[in-house]
């Protein structure tokens, strides 16, 4: 892919900078050195946060362009760019919340990679800011850009409504800020796309199993806080009555979505061995494997906490793996098997919301690899 003109461009110093060329003069290719300016912004997470936020207005979302829409880097230079980006989109400390500055950090960098095919060693990054916003990121598949207001939105705008429920996401922090990857504006963009960017992610094995242990993470996350009849604890009837207005819609919405979200990573997967991206597939699953942190078990008991994003991606192993990392199906049964016996759940409405998880995971495997 051509380097564009602002590839040349450095986002701290605002300045030209020359090429570097690697190899003969027959072969060489151009690449972008990061600067001294931009490496210390690795210490400087606020800094680093006010480089890559847009605005509410998009104004400055060629910053983020300037520092990342690179097709090579030289030396470290992706792995420190990656590193940058999580200096100025992740939560400073456990608990603490994302800013809206951060969650439009995060909407910027988003969109400024959209459709590159990513230097070696900038994936592992990226896909630590998706599993950052891993609820956000899920959200991005249910909306249109054309009903949120801007690229964040504060507590306030995504807090539930009183019926319990919100468009941004199930048993939400108080006080986070939320990334609007779906967001869209009247300018030429790009803008976000969080399947494409989740597809690029998944060529890298290290990626790949952050973007899978978040998304295992989060479904843990959903299921201990479902009441012991697999209902949503904040479900509150309308003041209208309405007969498609159930307490186990919102709980069969977040196993679907799970589901459906690591369905298609193993579809990325797929689809990446079929085009010879991925050559050796016993040597990418091996890699994954090692990357990846365990199994994520829900808690025996409901749990009544509301953790923000960053500590849902970041929880605690249970144990190590069993059995076969990329059957995804697999493993979600094991842990929503392993919840409803904790917990004693009903055999039918277990037996329901594994049908659903079923269905969700071979529709996004199977029906979109062609």
């Amino acid at each position: 892919m051509a380097v564009s003109a602002a590839a040349f461009l450095v986002l701290a110093a605002g300045v030209t900078i020359p090429l570097v060329l690697n190899g003969s003069d027959d072969s060489a290719e151009a690449c972008h050195e990061v600067t001294a300016l931009t490496r210390a912004l690795l210490g400087k997470p606020e800094e680093a946060t006010a480089a890559l936020d847009p605005g509410d207005g998009l104004a400055r979302i060629g910053s983020a362009r300037k520092l990342l829409r690179h097709s090579s880097l030289c030396g470290d230079g992706a792995e420190v760019l990656g590193r940058v980006v999580d200096a100025a989109t992740a939560s400073p400390a456990p608990g603490r919340p994302h800013t809206e500055a951060q969650a439009r950090a995060a909407y910027a960098v988003a969109a400024a990679v959209n459709g590159l095919e990513l230097p070696k060693g900038l994936a592992p990054g990226l896909a630590r800011m998706v599993a950052e916003y891993v609820v956000d990121a899920g959200e991005y598949r249910k909306w249109g850009g054309d009903r949120v207001p801007g690229p964040a939105v504060s507590w306030k705008e995504a807090r539930p409504s009183n019926e319990g429920w919100s468009r941004y996401g199930s048993f939400l922090a108080p006080g986070e800020a939320h990334t609007a990857f779906g967001y869209t504006d009247n300018s030429p963009g790009p803008h976000p796309d969080i399947d494409s960017l989740a597809e690029e992610l998944s060529k890298d094995p290290a990626a790949f199993a952050i973007l899978y242990d978040a998304e295992r993470a989060q479904f843990a996350h959903h299921l201990e806080r479902f009441t012991n009849s697999g209902e949503s604890p904040d479900y509150r009837p309308p003041a209208r009555p309405d007969s498609l207005s159930k307490p186990t819609n919102g709980p069969d919405g977040d196993v679907q979505d799970a589901a459906d979200h690591i369905g298609s990573l193993m579809k990325h997967r797929a689809r990446h061995v079929m085009d010879g991206t991925i050559p050796d597939l016993a040597a990418f699953d091996k890699s994954v494997r090692r990357h990846t942190r365990g199994t994520f078990r829900p808690a025996e008991k409901q749990l009544n906490s509301r953790p923000v994003m960053g500590d849902i991606a970041d929880r605690p192993v249970s144990e190590p793996v069993e059995g076969d990392l990329t059957d995804g199906r697999h493993q979600l049964f094991k842990v929503l098997d392993g919840w409803a016996k904790d917990r004693d759940v009903p055999a039918r409405r277990a037996a329901a919301m594994k049908q659903l998880v079923d269905d969700a995971y071979v529709r996004a495997l199977w029906l979109r690899v062609a």
